[in-house]
């Protein structure tokens, strides 16, 4: 396809995860899943050219369908690839946009955020979002700088410029081994440093010999008996991680805190889209591009079998309405087990991503998420608030009731 040709636009928002320095980063966090990446490219030099840049901001805005086109930046440590170049990016989203609004988000482990950084992405209003796992000793425990040592304290300083030039953050925690046993201090923590969006990611990782192409994880659909990584979480481990933030959030951060998995429960609840793809019915609309523009079916499934094109031969269009990328997306729901789809709490979970669906139900059928236990266990415990939250809303008043609605029960306990 010419690259000037007419790029029809999607039946629905697309959602890329662009990779500008490849899997590069400047810390060595133990369980990075991205880091090995850079094995896919060891011969090349990392960075996006300014030509790539046009060509997927021209093709990435003309395949919308809706007035306004998100950009999500992520890496690696997408900073790495200068200020310089995301200038450029501002100039030819202006170049192409053609009335349309367009939004700008930055995945960030914040040790790199300067003064002129922030200036920047206050200036062109970003939401940033900073790579944090909770106070210094669970956020040390796995992240690490690239010579060695913890790097909390340089996350927080970046924190604190943020503060300071009053750009928009969220906060992104992984729930690993290690600070899932620290639920309370880790949501006051959030708090504590502004973080009123939370998005929580557990960790499941397999380790496996180096795959030929130099890869150590596994992709979920290479069921072995390989080791979990160390740093995964334990499934009850995670459910009482949540259920210890929830008890907390519904009683007293209610419309004043947001976490993610909660607000999507809520939305699954009364037959809405969450807002994470992990708890839609089905996935593929939210790929990852890397530097060169290589698309892969998601930012969890890079991997040579997972490559669906590359934008210098086809367009996004063409890419996500691809046969392969339509059977991956539908796959999320047509592959569930039968435990899943026999289970009372199906629609608040969806399977959950499937990357992890790695183990075996209950009569023996693959493709049960590892992490089932534990979000039944979380779901079970959140239904009644979920339920009067959605009673609340079909009739048109704040789900932020059921904060009195918890203090009236617990004084009847």
């Amino acid at each position: 396809m010419s690259r000037t040709a007419y790029i029809e636009p999607l039946d629905k928002p697309l959602y890329l995860m662009a990779k500008p320095v490849g899997a590069a980063c400047n810390l060595r966090c133990d369980y990075c899943y991205y880091l090995e990446k850079s094995q896919l490219y060891a011969s090349r030099r990392c960075q996006m050219s300014d030509e790539m840049l046009e060509l997927y901001i021209r093709n990435y805005i003309e395949c919308q369908p809706s007035a306004e086109v998100q950009f999500c930046w992520h890496g690696g440590e997408p900073i790495l690839r200068g200020l310089d170049f995301f200038r450029r990016a501002m100039v030819l989203q202006r170049k192409y946009a053609k009335g349309r609004r367009i939004d700008n988000s930055l995945q960030t482990n914040g040790t790199l955020l300067t003064d002129e950084w922030c200036r920047f992405l206050k200036d062109y209003d970003f939401l940033v979002g900073i790579s944090i796992d909770g106070p210094e000793h669970c956020h040390d425990h796995y992240r690490h700088a690239a010579g060695g040592g913890g790097s909390f304290k340089q996350v927080m300083r970046g924190v604190n410029l943020l503060l300071k030039h009053d750009v928009p953050f969220n906060t992104m925690s992984v729930i690993n081994s290690y600070n899932a046993d620290y639920a309370d201090e880790v949501y006051h923590f959030l708090k504590q440093i502004g973080g009123h969006y939370m998005q929580f990611s557990p960790v499941v990782e397999r380790l496996s010999g180096v795959r030929e192409d130099g890869l150590h994880l596994l992709p979920a659909e290479q069921q072995t008996t390989a080791e979990l990584a160390p740093w995964s979480v334990d499934p009850i481990q995670m459910g009482n991680f949540y259920i210890q933030i929830f008890d907390e959030w519904v009683r007293h951060d209610v419309g004043r805190y947001f976490v993610q998995l909660f607000d999507s429960a809520l939305a699954c609840h009364v037959g809405m889209l969450p807002s994470s793809c992990i708890f839609a019915p089905t996935c593929g609309h939210a790929a990852a591009m890397e530097f060169n523009g290589d698309v892969y079916s998601c930012d969890h499934y890079v991997y040579p079998e997972h490559r669906i094109g590359n934008l210098h031969q086809l367009s996004f269009w063409q890419m996500m309405n691809d046969s392969r990328q339509q059977t991956f997306g539908q796959n999320k729901r047509d592959k569930l087990p039968p435990q899943c789809r026999a289970c009372d709490v199906l629609h608040l979970c969806n399977g959950e991503c499937p990357k992890n669906r790695i183990d075996a139900d209950r009569d023996g059928y693959e493709g049960l998420n590892y992490l089932c236990r534990g979000y039944y266990a979380f779901f079970r415990h959140a239904l009644p608030a979920l339920d009067f939250m959605a009673s609340e809303l079909r009739a048109q008043r704040s789900p932020a009731n059921v904060m009195r609605w918890m203090s009236d029960n617990d004084k009847k306990s």
